[in-house]
């Protein structure tokens, strides 16, 4: 699998998970993706090095793991230990599981949530010990800028605005509909009361409860030009 082909498969889930509220900007995601990964997919689904850590089961993650070989940073020493990580049924399981960690997380991560650019999220993420790598941050910017990823994050700035102006269009049209329907089931206008009341006398109609508007104004013009006979 090439670079490309890496990023054609998991950049559209980086933006869905930002579009459904994640964290993460789809450039600083798919950066980490190739970074923990090396552009290469495998079958756990697991792209973004999270380990089973304490254990807690999650709507994204059921406990299945894998052991595999890794490396860290201690004290300027690279180790290569083997550790537990978190296996899913699919990357967007993934993605979504590591969000969780993120909110869950609120008091450690808060600075990577809260950040307002790609560069200071990545620095955000070393800042607050996603990974030992000490040029962890620096590494995923550069990723970023040679794979142009900041595309991404533009792509699901407009999916979010798109939604928010279909949502605002469809409270519009909702209120909308709800008017029409109260007009169209009013109760009688004070002013039509004494129209409506002759129609119902003269048999003109059969009950004066849930007209529109435009009927009961139809009923009294009738009724003032004489075209309603009193009973």
């Amino acid at each position: 699998m090439t670079r490309s082909e890496f990023i054609a498969v998991v950049a559209p889930v980086a933006v869905k998970v930002r579009v459904d509220g994640g964290p993460l900007f789809p450039s600083v995601s798919i950066a980490q993706m190739l970074l923990e990964t090396g552009g290469r997919l495998n079958s756990w689904n697991n792209l973004v090095g999270y380990k089973v850590g304490e254990g807690t089961r999650t709507p994204y993650w059921d406990g299945k793991a894998v052991n595999k070989k890794t490396w860290e940073v201690y004290e300027g020493r690279v180790e290569t230990p083997t550790a537990d990580f978190r296996a899913y049924p699919s990357i967007e399981y993934c993605l979504k599981d590591q969000a969780l960690l993120f909110f869950r997380l609120q008091q450690r991560y808060k600075r990577v949530i809260e950040a307002k650019t790609p560069k200071e999220q990545a620095e955000m993420l070393q800042a607050c010990g996603y990974a030992t790598d000490p040029n962890y941050a620096s590494k995923i910017w550069a990723i970023i800028g040679s794979d142009h990823l900041e595309n991404y994050d533009r792509e699901a700035e407009k999916t979010v605005e798109a939604i928010k102006e279909l949502t605002e269009q469809v409270a519009r049209l909702r209120k909308e509909f709800e008017t029409l329907q109260k007009r169209g089931n009013m109760e009688i206008p004070p002013w039509a009361k004494d129209a409506v009341e002759a129609a119902v006398r003269a048999k003109l109609i059969d009950t004066p409860d849930g007209g529109s508007f435009d009927f009961y104004r139809l009923v009294t013009i009738l009724h003032r030009a004489g075209l309603i006979p009193e009973a």
